[in-house]
This record gives structure tokens, C-alpha cells and sequence, in this order.
């Protein structure tokens, strides 16, 4: 059993889980915010459209993605910038279909975290002169701390266990899109048991970790200050 022949697709995964948990944050905050505080007819269906990944099998995002991320969808005239054929079967193809297949489990932490706050801590800060940046970062962000916490340990775990998605859109590319959930499946269908055990064996401690942190510091941030 070759140690690197299990750390680059370790190593693949964590880099992969990182950018799109990065990304989420960063993308899933405003949209997060928006199902919180607007009230418009469209927030329930646009609600629904982000957590469609929770019940829609991979396979099925997977097939859609790679038909817009192939070379006769977006994706194509996209990676003709630069000369290529496909966003397909590449790295920043994964990085795409982890970031929708992940929505979720960023936006609905962070929208429930942002609903909790209501509207008096608000107000009383627009009365104190706040700007609506000011009344975000100083109070809303402080406030939803808890969301910020679930939703980014729960979205890079879940990138990396992801499988249906990435195996759709990424194959079996050592060293690109060999990511672990992928591997695993490879092992085991070569009949190379121990590398199998050790990548399952490691998912699981891994999951373990993941869910007892959360419930941990979600318990603690979630403490009121004296």
C-alpha cells in the first residue's frame, strides 16, 4: 500500500472542501440574508430552489451540470477563453458542482441563525445611526455565529464525502478529480481491501469529529455573555 497513492486524492478533497466552503460563505451569506429578512412572494420558491439538493439525487444535479459545464453548454464558452474544450472532467468543474450541491447546507444554518435575531436588535442599531453595513457586521454577523459555525463545518464535511456529483462531472482523474469518495470506490472495485479500509476507516473518524465539533462549539457559541 503506497501512502501516496491515498494523499493525493486526501489532499485533493481537503483543497477542494476549503475553496467551495470559502466560496459558500462568502456567496451563501447574501442569499442567506435575503430568505431571512425579504418578504417577497419569490422567497419561498427561490427557498426551495437552494435546498432542492438535499432530496435531489446526486446523479441527477450531476447529469444537469455536466451537460452545462460540457463543451455545447455554458461551461464550454466559458473554458474557450482560454482555450479549452470543457469545464467538465476538471478541477474547477468539481469546484462548480460542490458549490450547488453544498448550497444548502450553508444557507439553511446561516437563514435560520439570521431569522433567530428578529428585528429589535436591528432597529435598535438603525437608531443608534447605524448603516445597514454597520448593522450587519456589528450585529447581525456577532448574532449568527452559531449558523456561521454549522454551516461551514457542515459544508466541508459534506464536500468531502461527496460522490454521485463529482463522479459525474469529475471521472476518475488521478490528481484532478480523483477525489476520496472516488477513490474508495476505485479501491474496492480493484479488490484492494486495506487501502479501502483505511479511506473508509478515516471518513468515518472523520464524520465523527465533524458532527461532535459542531454540536460542541454550536453549544457554546450558542451560550448568551453574561
Amino acid at each position: 500500500m503506497s501512502f501516496g497513492d491515498i494523499w493525493t486524492p486526501v489532499s485533493l478533497t481537503l483543497m477542494l472542501a476549503t475553496i467551495n466552503t470559502l466560496v459558500l460563505l462568502v456567496i451563501g451569506t447574501p442569499i442567506a440574508w435575503w430568505l431571512a429578512r425579504s418578504h417577497s412572494r419569490y422567497r419561498e420558491a427561490i427557498g426551495a430552489l437552494v435546498s432542492m439538493p438535499l432530496v435531489l439525487p446526486p446523479t441527477v444535479l450531476g447529469f444537469y451540470l455536466l451537460i452545462a459545464l460540457g463543451p455545447n453548454g455554458p461551461g464550454g464558452w466559458i473554458a474557450g477563453l482560454w482555450g479549452g474544450r470543457t469545464l467538465a472532467f476538471s478541477f474547477i468543474g468539481l469546484v462548480i458542482g460542490s458549490f450547488f450541491y453544498s448550497l444548502p447546507f450553508m444557507v439553511q444554518p446561516l437563514r435560520n441563525a439570521f431569522a433567530a435575531i428578529g428585528n429589535e436588535p436591528l432597529e435598535a442599531a438603525s437608531s443608534l445611526g447605524a448603516t445597514n453595513w454597520q448593522r450587519f457586521w456589528l450585529v447581525a454577523f456577532p448574532l449568527a455565529r452559531s449558523g456561521y459555525v454549522t454551516g461551514t463545518l457542515m459544508t466541508f464535511a459534506h464536500t468531502v464525502g461527496e460522490f454521485g456529483v463529482v463522479l459525474m462531472i469529475g471521472g476518475n482523474i488521478p490528481g484532478q478529480t480523483k477525489v476520496v469518495a472516488i477513490a474508495l470506490y476505485d479501491y474496492v472495485e480493484r479488490l484492494q481491501w486495506n487501502e479501502a479500509h483505511v479511506i473508509a476507516l478515516g471518513m468515518m473518524i472523520f464524520a465523527f469529529v465533524v458532527i461532535l465539533l459542531t454540536l460542541a462549539l454550536d453549544r457554546r457559541v450558542s451560550v448568551p455573555m453574561p
